[in-house]
């Protein structure tokens, strides 16, 4: 199976996402605040937070993961692409993307879910991110065998309109 073919574009809530695995759009304190953050402190429960304080801080572009409370998946992968001072850059995306991937293939998941990592808070512009989520998946796919569906999970439709276009250039 191609990396294109295991790549799914989803218009919904990531929370409400089956796959093993879902990503967080975090910040290097692992601070559950707002936008995809704030879902999952919301919808999860209280202990992702508690275990993000346990883990927290963590480094730029690393990614720690947790148990997934009240959701459906079973882990949150928390990827830091920004921190308080510092919005989400093209290196830090693209490191916070990779480690995400390595966390999940330690636990050995086979589905795994992203959302538009620092598109919010992160202000990172939509079709600059989707660009970047889309190479680190291409590529990564390829690394990961087990991994056999990523869902790229877009709260809005216009988001999901611009990650469809770039994800038909790949």
């Amino acid at each position: 199976m191609s990396p294109k073919e295991k790549i799914r574009l989803v218009l919904g809530d990531i929370t409400d996402s089956a796959c093993q695995a879902i990503v967080n759009a975090a910040n290097t304190e692992l601070w559950l605040g707002s936008g995809v953050s704030g879902a999952i402190r919301e919808k999860g429960g209280p202990s992702v937070q508690e275990e993000c304080q346990e883990i927290g801080p963590i480094d730029l572009g690393e990614a720690a993961v947790t148990g997934a409370g009240n959701l459906k998946a079973q882990y949150v992968i928390h990827a830091a692409s920004m921190d308080f001072d510092t919005p989400t850059t093209q290196e830090s995306l693209y490191d916070a993307i990779k480690n995400s991937f390595l966390r999940a293939e330690e636990l050995g998941v086979t589905s795994i879910a992203f959302p538009a990592i620092g598109t919010g808070v992160g202000d990172l512009e939509l079709a600059h991110c989707a660009e970047i989520l889309f190479d680190e998946l291409q590529i990564r796919c390829k690394l990961n065998t087990k991994l056999e569906r990523i869902e790229v999970v877009l709260f809005d439709q216009e988001t999901f309109d611009i990650f469809q276009a770039a994800f038909d250039k790949i």
